[in-house]
């Protein structure tokens, strides 16, 4: 039973992977990540600066591993496995292991993990530029109380044309824009937009290039998160439909169309995005990750919502997808 699990998850403080290879045939994983997160309560002290925990005697440290090799390699709690990784390690090592562990992951599951990365840099930025403030003699407090503390900070401190000083590693910040666009949740996809807002300000020659469609990734990230939020949607989609459209896929994959179809779809336009999704195919590629990670709506997803059935089903006949076809029909008809 769950309560018998329970127990013997309590029983076996460091012991973690070895009670996971017994119980994970008996208890749900759902019920697993619960238990992850008491013992990591107790094992990691409350509070202080990520990547700098106090010295862990050998028991809690060794807990410490174990709850790391449940929890993000063997994908029991990705997002737990994230935070325990920023406190213990650093963002450095936190983003390593989301593109190792966590990005193989349905877009879902990725999700939370992605959100801890997000608020933590955004953290970091804020404490940074509130900082940076103080030692100029300015109150930083009611920017930071705002509801949008980032850009409030940068109005305050006047844009930081005239002294864009940098507050985290600039590989890290492009880094964790890049994964955040798996966030949907408010409050991520506003953070984002606001550490997309601050790598605008950044000087170029400390920016790295991204790819297609994120050649500037601070630019092409303050449209795509602000497009969410309501903020310039027009801009956005014009930016983005622009770059799909340029794209060469032998160059640039599907990275530009898959980004214009999630974004229409993100700004609840359906219809658009179906047909920005069928006019991109082509009949020979396969499935992107961003398509198989359940990131960008399948197509089917896109008709639905839409009603767009027949451009669908005429977009099938032509490039001869008879399980899309046969999946679609079904669809339209239980719909």
């Amino acid at each position: 039973s769950a309560a018998h699990a329970s127990c013997h998850i309590a029983e076996v403080d460091g012991e973690v992977a070895a009670a996971w290879m017994y119980l994970r045939a008996a208890m749900p994983v759902e019920e697993m990540a619960k238990q992850l997160a008491s013992l990591a309560a107790r094992a990691l002290p409350a509070g202080g600066a990520a990547g700098a925990l106090p010295p862990l005697d050998d028991k809690a440290s060794r807990l410490v591993d174990e709850l790391l090799g449940v929890a993000l390699w063997e994908a029991v709690d990705p997002a737990l496995g994230i935070e325990i990784m920023l406190r213990s390690q650093g963002i450095c090592a936190a983003i390593t292991a989301f593109e190792q562990a966590v990005s193989r992951l349905p877009a879902r599951r990725q999700e939370p993990a992605a959100v801890q990365l997000v608020a933590h840099l955004h953290g970091d930025v804020v404490q940074g530029l509130a900082a940076g403030l103080t030692a100029r003699g300015v109150d930083p407090a009611p920017a930071v109380a705002s509801a949008t503390p980032l850009i409030s900070l940068l109005e305050l401190a006047g844009g930081l044309a005239d002294a864009p000083a940098l507050y985290v590693d600039v590989s890290h910040l492009q880094s964790v824009l890049r994964i955040a666009r798996v966030c949907a949740k408010d409050t991520a996809v506003r953070q984002a937009w606001e550490l997309a807002a601050y790598a605008c300000r950044l000087p170029p020659e400390v920016t790295y290039p991204g790819e297609p469609p994120f050649e500037n990734v601070g630019q092409a990230s303050r449209l795509f998160f602000g497009a969410a939020l309501g903020i310039d949607v027009e801009g956005a989609i014009k930016y983005f439909r622009r770059a799909a459209a340029m794209a060469e896929p032998e160059l640039a994959g599907t990275l530009p169309s898959d980004t214009l179809v999630l974004l229409l779809a993100r700004a609840g336009r359906p219809a658009e995005a179906l047909h920005a999704a069928v006019s991109h195919r082509h009949s020979a590629a396969s499935p992107s990750p961003m398509q198989t990670g359940g990131l960008v709506p399948s197509l089917v997803e896109l008709a639905a919502a839409s009603g767009e059935w027949d451009l669908l089903l005429d977009a099938c006949r032509r490039h001869g997808d008879a399980i899309t076809f046969a999946a679609a029909l079904a669809a339209s008809h239980r719909g």
